[in-house]
């Protein structure tokens, strides 16, 4: 009997190549699918057979990626933090540089779109739940302006999950991602030897490890069950905890009257890893369900609070 031929090989499109969480899902998808790296930053140095772009995703030259490469699914990691730019550059990268993508996928007949939102979106307050699932309201846009462009992108990629089924969309929003080369908020925090905490405040946390996100990314892409889904442990602990067990000290920053540790954020100039506008999530707790993620895809995490931690307690010990 004459052999049946292969199944050619998908073609996944990763943005945010040059962040340490899109690397390793290039790594994890690299031979079995064809993929393509982009990344507003730079271009990054890839292994053969992967092409990497640098290009901003609102502006013109992201079209010729499409046009260059038949691309069946999209893993959309790239995001511009705070601390990388100001609000209007950050707004135009996060949310018309998502709205961009989405029109290109619809364009070019792309059939997956998975996004990496993030739980921010919740909003940081003293009367959410004890558990917040998928249908809590985003109300992080009500506490900050700065949050903003994370709202808007999330409710864009909604938009476009219900209006366009053909894209098969995901939305994850994850917990916080630490690990090593991460360079978010809490892991430039983390990292430091002196760590800032609100004094009669050490809100309830959840954390996974980076690893363990690459793999809820390749999961979601492989499983492909378009929806809104929480990527989180069924675990947590209080930030003070955290603090210590990544070896950091304390240094303690009055919590109240609410302007106050703000204004001390601003003025030592803290915005890369305690942001004024996120204090109240070093104030409030904002814990996940995860159940609808794990349950969905058989998903658990492999790595533990302690491989977590003590990459954070390794750094400094070899950096003393």
């Amino acid at each position: 009997m004459p052999k049946t031929a292969a199944a050619p090989k998908k073609t996944v499109l990763v943005t945010g190549a040059a962040g340490s969480l899109a690397r390793r899902v290039i790594a994890r998808l690299h031979g079995k699918y064809n993929v393509v790296a982009v990344d507003f930053r730079r271009k990054v140095e890839t292994d053969a057979g992967v092409p990497s772009y640098r290009v901003e995703t609102y502006k013109r030259g992201f079209e010729d990626i499409f046009r260059a490469h038949r691309i069946d699914a999209v893993v959309h990691i790239g995001r511009m933090f705070a601390h990388e730019s100001d609000r209007d550059r950050r707004y135009n990268a996060n949310v018309l540089g998502t709205k961009k993508l989405l029109e290109l996928c619809r364009k070019y007949g792309v059939q997956q779109v998975i996004i990496h939102s993030t739980y921010f979106v919740y909003g940081a307050s003293a009367y959410n739940p004890a558990l917040l699932d998928e249908d809590a309201p985003l109300k992080a846009s009500e506490v900050t302006q700065d949050l903003v462009d994370s709202v808007e992108l999330e409710s864009l990629a909604q938009i476009y999950l219900w209006k366009y089924p053909e894209l098969h969309i995901t939305i994850l929003r994850p917990c916080n991602v630490l690990g090593p080369g991460v360079q978010n908020t809490m892991s430039l925090l983390l990292s430091r030897p002196l760590v800032p905490v609100l004094v009669g405040f050490s809100p309830l946390m959840q954390f996974l490890h980076v690893d363990d996100m690459a793999d809820a990314l390749v999961l979601a892409f492989e499983k492909n069950q378009p929806g809104i889904y929480n990527v989180a442990p069924d675990d947590w602990v209080a930030y003070q905890v955290a603090v210590e067990q990544c070896g950091c000290r304390k240094l303690p920053v009055l919590g109240i009257p609410p302007a106050l540790p703000k204004m001390v954020s601003s003025l030592l100039n803290w915005n890369a890893f305690f942001p004024p506008y996120l204090i109240n999530y070093f104030k409030y707790p904002v814990i996940l369900d995860g159940a609808l993620f794990a349950r969905t895809f058989g998903f658990r995490p492999r790595r533990n609070f302690n491989d977590i931690f003590s990459y954070y307690r390794k750094s400094k010990l070899m950096n003393a």
